[in-house]
């Protein structure tokens, strides 16, 4: 009885201990406070997802993942660029806009008359306004996969880890029918502008980039009327899409694009390009497929039979190798993972 008095008293005495040396611990070294949980000597520790959870929150990660896009103080080069504070998409209150940036966004594609606000306004009688925070929580660990359209998917057998990213973004006509194994089967969220539109599976975002305020009306009238068929060709007058899921690309966070990344290298970011830089903004971690050329350096989407098209390339309004050299400097910096065959 005298022992197992003796054993218990040590108990105590090592589970004060620990409590203090643990609050001594966090208070030095300015850590996130710590709930301690008493549990029964033949309960089990904590996990290690928990352990690792707490040390990663507790050296200041702004998410619970092991390496956070919005980490701030790893690389110089990003921190230069990397604005949290741009609002990635529009929102029922964005009818107010940096002169510049509307200024700029204007000139790319001129068309239709109206004042921004109002667009904005009839937009949102159609569409749902979408949240306005988008901060990454410490809590969360959001793993994002941006999936471009190149033939260097062919083969590459990305398509299971492709899917198991909580996010997956693809664009403008990319197709999964066929090439499941290649580039998955899962989307989350779909860019296109009106030129591009593809009709949409139920649950899924579609994320307008707007060139013009015709763009703007464009979505509200493939979701409702009809009305609008031409943009500066012949558009898709309809589109099947989940009207409470629409997201628009904010102009001033094209513009950002822009100028912060692309460094007004051609005439505006492509839509792949805008869509990493939109990923960095509402992801923790994010993975790049489907990038540049394939391994015969042609340029071309993975389900076409024409291998030497080259459009990308060819048109000058995107430039394909400045924005290939951003994309493997964030990849070299460690803020993005950069998958190739």
């Amino acid at each position: 009885m005298l022992f197992k008095r003796k054993v218990c008293l040590g108990a105590v005495f090592c589970g004060i201990l620990f409590v203090m040396i643990a609050s001594h611990t966090i208070h030095k070294n300015n850590l996130l406070p710590v709930t301690v949980v008493t549990t029964h000597a033949t309960s089990s520790s904590f996990t290690q997802s928990q352990i690792q959870r707490a040390t990663v929150v507790g050296r200041g990660h702004s998410c619970s993942c092991s390496s956070c896009v919005a980490d701030r103080g790893i690389s110089d080069w990003f921190d230069r660029r990397y604005d949290q504070k741009q609002q990635p998409y529009l929102t029922a209150g964005d009818n107010n806009m940096d002169p510049l940036s509307l200024g700029w966004w204007l000139s790319l594609q001129r068309s239709t008359d109206g004042t921004l606000k109002d667009v904005i306004q009839k937009m949102f009688k159609v569409i749902s306004p979408p949240p306005t925070d988008v901060t990454s929580h410490q809590s969360q660990c959001r793993s994002c996969a941006v999936v471009g359209n190149s033939g260097n998917l062919l083969g590459s057998q990305h398509g299971k880890l492709i899917d198991s990213h909580s996010v997956v973004i693809r664009m403008n006509k990319a197709i999964t029918v066929g090439f499941e194994a290649d580039v998955g089967n899962r989307t989350t969220h779909h860019f296109m502008y009106p030129e591009s539109a593809v009709d949409l599976a139920p649950g899924v975002h579609l994320v307008l980039v707007p060139f013009k305020l015709r763009d703007l009306q464009w979505v509200a009238s493939a979701l409702s009327t009809g009305e609008i068929t031409m943009t500066y060709m012949r558009v898709k007058q309809r589109i099947t899409a989940d009207k409470d899921k629409v997201l628009v690309v904010n102009p001033a966070f094209f513009k950002y694009a822009h100028d912060r990344w692309t460094e007004r290298h051609g005439r505006y970011p492509s839509t792949g390009m805008l869509a990493i830089i939109f990923a960095l903004h509402i992801c923790d971690e994010v993975s790049v497929f489907g990038y540049g050329a394939d391994q015969q350096g042609n340029w071309h989407h993975y389900w076409e039979d024409n291998k030497y098209s080259g459009a990308f390339r060819k048109t000058g309004v995107h430039n394909a190798d400045f924005e290939k050299e951003i994309i493997n400097k964030l990849y070299a910096e460690g803020k993005i993972k950069l998958y190739t065959r």
